[in-house]
C-alpha cells in the first residue's frame, strides 16, 4: 500500500487475477483482507474499491480489515467462511502455499486461483521467495498449535 491509498502493482494484479478467475463462477463472493499499514486506508478496503472498479458489486465483497499479518488474516477469514465451502485463494505465486496451508489447517477447503504474474524485477522475486521460505515453517508450528487447542 502506498500513501494516499493507492495500491501497489502487486495488490492490483492480486486483485485483477482474483476478478479474471471469479468470471468462472456465479455470484462469487470476494473476502478481502488486510487492516491498515502505514499508510490508510486499510488494504481490504483498497482491494474492494479494486473490485468494485472491476464491475463486482459491492453485495459480493465481504471486507475483512483486522489482519495485521497472514496468519491473522487467515484466522480472521476462518471466522466468516467456516461453513462456505472451498474458498480460492488469490494471491501472489509464492505466497499461496502458506495461505492454502494454513486454511487447511484451520480446516478450510482450500483452493488456488491462478496467481498474477510474477513480478518482473528479479530480486523481488527472490527476495519474496526466500522470506516466504523462512515464514512457512514459522506459521505452520503456529498454525499446527491453533489446531491442536481448537483455537482457530
Amino acid at each position: 500500500m502506498r500513501s494516499g491509498g493507492r495500491p501497489s502493482t502487486t495488490l492490483v494484479r492480486r486483485v485483477k487475477a482474483a476478478a479474471a478467475f471469479a468470471a468462472h463462477f456465479t455470484d462469487p463472493l470476494f473476502v478481502p483482507t488486510g487492516g491498515v499499514g502505514r499508510y490508510g486506508p486499510s488494504e481490504a478496503s483498497v482491494m474492494a474499491r479494486l473490485l468494485r472498479g472491476m464491475g463486482v458489486p459491492s453485495k459480493r465483497i465481504l471486507l475483512e480489515e483486522t489482519g495485521t499479518d497472514t496468519l491473522s488474516s487467515v484466522r480472521a477469514v476462518v471466522r466468516l467462511v467456516r461453513d462456505v465451502g472451498p474458498v480460492y485463494v488469490a494471491t501472489s505465486g509464492y505466497h499461496l502455499p502458506r495461505c492454502r496451508m494454513l486454511l487447511r489447517l484451520a480446516g478450510i477447503a482450500a483452493l488456488a486461483c491462478p496467481p498474477p504474474p510474477a513480478s518482473p524485477v528479479v530480486w523481488q522475486r527472490w527476495y519474496w521467495r526466500f522470506r516466504e521460505a523462512a515464514a512457512i515453517p514459522y506459521d505452520a508450528v503456529l498454525g499446527l498449535l491453533l489446531h491442536l487447542r481448537g483455537r482457530w
